[in-house]
This record gives structure tokens, C-alpha cells and sequence, in this order.
């Protein structure tokens, strides 16, 4: 037997079979980079489209890339014959361990991607949610940031928030205001809704369509109450509640239609 033919066909057949093996790897690397530089190019572009915030987009494009890459070396590393599953595990328990560390800001960055994808409000718009109220300033990856009417800044983790009732304000055009209005049991009902109806109609800013509603809600124990109803653009509604509040007010006083208030009769003793 010729120990060095033998050697040779050995190294041969080694050569023939990593080779093809490394040559097999080769392409999957050149096709798989190529897939995943087109996969990002049209997510990139679906999320341009959609107009995700800008800090979200660059973060899942880089949680995408990587994610892929790493796929792709997996494969890779499995086509050369080295034993992956070990290597899977390895990862998985890593991102476990990850996962449960970070789990409240992983819930808060989920809640975050959750905001900026199906959008409930925007930067501008006025909301009520988690028990605060006021202006959208930031939408951040895991916070958003109100600043209230009085111009303090709240911070709310959007884990609780997405979760959460979110009432918001903006969304719509108009915005109706409601009154109620008490008088006394010796006042005339229909004189006291032509009153209304007057310093309603004064008003240019109130709707008519929508018509104003004026009925009486209420027969309470010392008022009879008038529900008043006039739709508004959502931009003049506190302008329109407090105007109307307080030229009803004086109105009531030029008509003789008394509003009732707490009386404290004084009892003086005879002698």
C-alpha cells in the first residue's frame, strides 16, 4: 500500500469537502447580506412612509439589522459544520436573563413602540390620561412628557400608559360645552331660556350646527336647572365656557331671574 497516495486522497477528499462547505458558506453570506440590506431598505422606507418618530425608526432598524445579522451567522456557522445549537441556547438564555432584568423598561419600550406606531396622540395634542392632564411635548422611546396648563412638566412611563384610558382632546374638530344653570322656583321658565338663548346667540364663536340645546335637566330642592348645550372649534372652548358663564351671570341680574344662594337669616330675640 502506498502510504503517500493514500495521505493525498485524504487531504483531497478534506479539501473537496470543506471547500465546498466554505464555498457554500461564502455564498449564503454574499446572498443573506444582500436579502438583508433590501429587508431594511423597504422597512426604512414603509416607515418613512408611515411617519414613525424619528428615534423609534433609527431603533428598530438598528434592533432589525442586528437581529438579521446574527440569523445569518447562525446559517453560516451551520453550513461550515459547527454545532449551533449550543449556540442558540447560549443566546436565548442570554436575552432571558436580559429580559427579566430589564422588564419594566422593556415594558415601558414596548408601550412606547405601541404609541408611535398606532399613534392615540401626537406632539401638540391635549390629553387626559393616568389621572394628569395637558400638552404632548415629547414622545420618547420609553416616556411621554406633558407640560399641564399651568406649565409644569409631567413625565409618564408609556408602559401605563398604553395600557391605560386616554382621553384626548385634540382628535376632533369642534368640542361641546356644557352648562348648568340654576334659578329659582319663582322664575319663568320660558323667559329664562330666551335669556340663554340671547347671550348664546351674542356669541360668534358658538356653532349653530350643532344647534344649542337649553332643557330643563332638573327640579332640585331649591333651583330649577337648565342643561345647556352649544358646540365650538375645539381652539375656543375654555374662551366660549368662561364667557358664557359669566354673561349669563349678568344677564340673569338685568332680567330680575334670581340665581339661588345659601341665605343666612339672622333671628333676633324678643324681649
Amino acid at each position: 500500500m502506498d502510504l503517500e497516495n493514500v495521505d493525498t486522497e485524504k487531504w483531497i477528499d478534506l479539501i473537496v469537502e470543506y471547500g465546498l462547505k466554505v464555498l457554500g458558506a461564502i455564498v449564503i453570506w454574499i446572498v443573506g447580506a444582500w436579502v438583508i440590506k433590501k429587508i431594511l431598505k423597504a422597512t426604512n422606507k414603509v416607515m418613512a412612509k408611515r411617519e414613525y418618530e424619528e428615534s423609534l425608526q433609527k431603533f428598530l432598524m438598528n434592533l432589525l439589522s442586528w437581529s438579521l445579522k446574527i440569523i445569518l451567522i447562525i446559517v453560516v456557522l451551520g453550513t461550515v459544520g459547527v454545532e449551533t445549537t449550543s449556540f442558540a441556547a447560549i443566546l436565548a438564555a442570554a436575552g432571558l436573563a436580559i429580559g427579566m432584568a430589564l422588564q419594566g423598561s422593556l415594558g415601558n419600550f414596548a408601550g412606547g413602540v405601541l404609541i408611535m406606531i398606532f399613534k392615540p396622540f401626537k406632539i401638540g395634542d391635549f390629553i387626559q390620561a393616568q389621572g394628569e392632564s395637558g400638552t404632548v411635548k415629547e414622545i420618547e422611546i420609553f416616556t411621554t412628557k406633558l407640560t399641564t396648563p399651568d406649565n409644569k412638566e409631567i413625565i409618564i412611563p408609556n408602559g401605563s400608559l398604553s395600557n391605560g384610558n386616554i382621553t384626548n382632546y385634540s382628535t376632533e374638530a369642534t368640542r361641546r360645552v356644557d352648562f348648568t344653570f340654576g334659578v329659582g322656583y319663582d322664575s319663568d321658565i320660558k323667559k329664562t331660556k330666551e335669556v340663554i338663548l340671547s347671550v348664546i346667540n351674542s356669541n360668534p364663536a358658538i356653532l349653530q350646527e350643532p344647534a344649542p340645546a337649553i332643557n330643563v335637566s332638573e327640579l332640585a330642592d331649591s333651583s330649577i336647572n337648565f342643561f345647556t348645550r352649544v358646540w365650538v372649534n375645539k381652539e375656543d372652548y375654555w374662551a366660549v365656557k368662561f364667557d358664557i358663564i359669566e354673561r349669563t351671570k349678568e344677564a340673569f341680574d338685568a332680567a330680575g331671574i334670581e340665581i339661588p344662594y345659601p341665605h343666612q337669616v339672622e333671628i333676633q330675640k324678643q324681649g
